[in-house]
């Protein structure tokens, strides 16, 4: 994917070239551009109302038609791709394919876009006026590239997300002790009693940690009656209460709230 081509005349790039990097026959991805060519004129037809902003797109503004000579001698249509034509091409994409792709071409057009910014850096302008000018589009481009590298760093990013702790609770099953959950924060679990007793989520009762009534009926907690013998020999009762995947979630804001990460999170932001 390194020896992509960008046409510097253009600043655009063959559908031929496009194809061959995301692996697919030159002739579909000329038909999946006639759809969205077929798409773009169509806006046309809608009303201020239905769009939010201006309805009339130009495709010329995604893809330019062209054709290229096989070994024949007959001649075939292919397109050049805009920066905006490679980007609906790429938002098609998922995968490895994908993400290669997107930072193949965002690369390859940023390269030029420097090179293009160099040759500036030595032109004169000839008057005050022209100096003015030249330095308000140099803003503006430079202002709407970094706008595009942003897009573009959370597509990739899109493609290949980390798994946050946040993540981790939504896809787990099952209950949880205390213990565990705040071995998640590297905590122990009477430090993180504690705090959930600051934060008025639990209070001691006979000894265990029972939620406040406002929290009872949230779905945080199941508990279950364990008999127990004293040493005395007296019968006895224990609860046993586990925090659902729901209840973790509550317990995770709280500690978010404070400032304490999760361990998964901390060596994210290390990484």
């Amino acid at each position: 994917m390194s020896n992509l081509k960008v046409n510097e005349k253009s600043s655009t790039l063959n559908s031929r070239e496009v194809a061959k990097m995301i692996g697919k026959e030159h002739h579909k991805l000329t038909r999946d551009i006639d759809t969205y060519i077929k798409y773009i004129s169509e806006t046309s037809k809608f009303s201020s109302d239905d769009i939010d902003q201006n309805p009339k797109l130009d495709s010329e503004d995604f893809f330019i038609e062209s054709s290229y000579q096989a070994g024949t001698g007959k001649s075939y249509k292919c397109y050049e791709l805009t920066k905006m034509g490679c980007e609906m091409v790429a938002n098609k994409m998922t995968g490895a394919k994908g993400v290669q792709f997107t930072a193949t071409y965002v690369k390859r057009f940023n390269e030029l876009e420097e090179n293009e910014n160099k040759k500036m850096a030595f032109y004169i302008p000839a008057t005050y006026a022209e100096a003015l000018a030249l330095a308000a589009k140099q803003a503006e481009e430079n202002e709407q590239l970094k706008i595009e590298n942003q897009i573009q760093t959370q597509r990739i990013a899109e493609y290949e997300p980390k798994v946050t702790y946040y993540d981790e609770i939504l896809k787990s099953r099952g209950l949880m002790a205390v213990t565990q959950i705040a071995a998640d924060y590297d905590l122990t679990a009477q430090k993180l009693n504690r705090i959930l007793k600051e934060e008025r989520v639990q209070h001691k009762v006979g000894g265990q940690w029972i939620l406040y009534k406002d929290y009872m009926n949230n779905g945080y907690t199941k508990s279950e009656t364990i008999p127990i013998t004293h040493s005395d020999g007296r019968l006895g009762t224990t609860l046993n209460t586990k925090w659902t995947q729901k209840g973790r979630l509550f317990i995770h804001e709280i500690l978010v709230r404070r400032g304490i990460e999760a361990v998964i999170d901390k060596a994210f932001e290390t990484a």
